[in-house]
């Protein structure tokens, strides 16, 4: 009996332990409840597109491959910033606010991202790129929306 008791404390502790260590670690990665909800709309709205494993890749890339190119436009002071920011899972929208971005920066970096856009339209199908047009099209009217 005694050992039967024990062993429901010891797992009751442990129980309590996990969640304790879980409920930090998710205070820890973002204290933004508006963050992890944009995170989490992002990848559900990519998911919806039923993307092949060629597809992701692609797109996974390209994604890539636009980081580096940003990276290269900014100064060894912006990237420290732009880690910091990413460290603190801040989005590009909000990081890049806080690089004091030059003229000539935000437009390379424009341009980068509407070649992004292209490239990554180039991967989808014509159905993909028609539920991809409608959620920019939703995203932006919400975008829009006073808030009450």
């Amino acid at each position: 009996m005694k050992l039967q008791k024990l062993s429901l404390i010891v797992g009751a502790i442990a129980l309590s332990l996990t969640a304790t260590t879980v409920a930090v670690k998710a205070q820890t990665i973002s204290s933004s409840p508006l963050i992890v909800a944009q995170a989490s709309e992002h990848h559900s709205f990519w998911q919806s597109l039923g993307l092949t494993d060629d597809q992701k890749a692609q797109i996974k890339q390209i994604r890539h491959n636009t980081r580096d190119q940003i990276k290269n436009i900014l100064t060894p002071a912006q990237q420290d910033q732009l880690k910091t920011a990413r460290q603190n899972h801040q989005g590009w929208r909000q990081a890049k606010d806080s690089l004091n971005l030059t003229d000539d920066q935000k437009n390379q970096i424009r341009q980068l991202i509407q070649s992004q856009k292209q490239q990554i339209d180039g991967v989808l199908t014509p159905e993909q790129k028609q539920q991809q047009q409608q959620h920019w099209k939703n995203r932006h009217s919400q975008d829009q929306e006073p808030n009450s």
